[in-house]
């Protein structure tokens, strides 16, 4: 009894330590990002910081405005959204509800295959078929907003997917076996009782999905032109946050190398924004 009792408690306490490793790595991530970025935004200026409109590190004067990396990072995303969200959503749908189970057999491996490509694979993969194809159609060096939208845009796809496939099929068969019985046609059923019922996962699913693709860095860096400015046209090249931090650390010192840091703090801020959603649509169940 005194055994059992021993490794039951062990168990416990393992967990618990588990638990408080992954809480307290969080901590230490948000104070040595925040004590490296945040003195620098105050010395600098953060409305200057954050809305300043040149990022020059090597000039004699050096300014550090972030505002085209932000907008990049936001428009690239929100083009990422556009493409991914219904593309995903509808796929999900088909696969839950209308797949036959021999194809069905071919989809599931291949969207969980998409999910374990590394993004570096997916950046070659646009080099080699989406910018010549933006080439030959707008012109210019094909690395733009839009060939970065579109790649991203099929990267958040098995995330997409994936959750709201699960989230359908957490529904109770009783929704659509009641409104089989009331008259409904099969897609109707689905359409108007299954995907409602399914909101709250499929509202989380789409919010991991911007996560992932306002996060990117390998990929972006390869197709989106890596150019610094607030884009007239997404014909144009720009620069995003998590690029700026990688194509400039590896050289970065002193105040330079601070502002990468807070630039990173602004990223963490927009996770941080992102995963409080996540929280409030789980919880209220929107």
């Amino acid at each position: 009894m005194k055994k059992k009792y021993f490794w039951e408690s062990f168990m416990k306490w393992l967990f618990f330590a588990s638990a408080l490793v992954s809480v307290i790595s969080i901590v230490v991530i948000f104070y040595f990002i925040f004590e490296g970025g945040v003195p620098f935004m105050v010395r600098y200026g953060i409305s200057d910081f954050l809305f300043g409109t040149k990022w020059t590190p090597s000039n004699a004067n050096p300014e550090y405005g972030i505002l085209p990396m932000i907008i990049g990072s936001l428009v690239i995303t929100f083009g990422a959204i556009l493409i991914g969200v219904p593309t995903g959503v509808f796929t999900s749908i088909f696969m839950a509800k209308f797949c036959p189970p021999k194809l069905y057999k071919f989809f599931k491996p291949a969207v969980n295959m998409m999910a374990a490509i590394p993004s570096i694979v997916y950046g070659f993969f646009a080099l080699r078929l989406i910018v010549p194809f933006m080439r030959g159609l707008v012109g210019g060096t094909g690395m733009n907003i839009l060939t970065a939208s579109i790649l991203l845009g099929i990267m958040i796809l098995p995330t997409i997917i994936g959750l709201s496939e699960s989230s359908l099929r957490a529904v109770p068969a009783s929704y659509y076996e009641g409104s089989i019985a009331l008259g409904a046609t099969h897609e109707r059923s689905v359409v108007r009782v299954m995907v409602p019922a399914a909101k709250s996962g499929i509202v989380s699913a789409v919010i991991l999905g911007i996560g992932r693709a306002i996060g990117e860095t390998m990929a972006v860096i390869l197709v989106a032109g890596n150019q610094p400015r607030i884009p007239s046209s997404v014909t144009q090249g720009v620069r995003t946050m998590t690029t700026n931090i990688v194509l400039e650390m590896a050289y970065a010192a002193g105040e330079h190398r601070e502002a990468l840091i807070a630039t990173s703090v602004v990223l963490f801020i927009f996770i941080i924004i992102i995963n409080a959603a996540f929280s409030i649509v789980k919880r209220k169940g929107i």
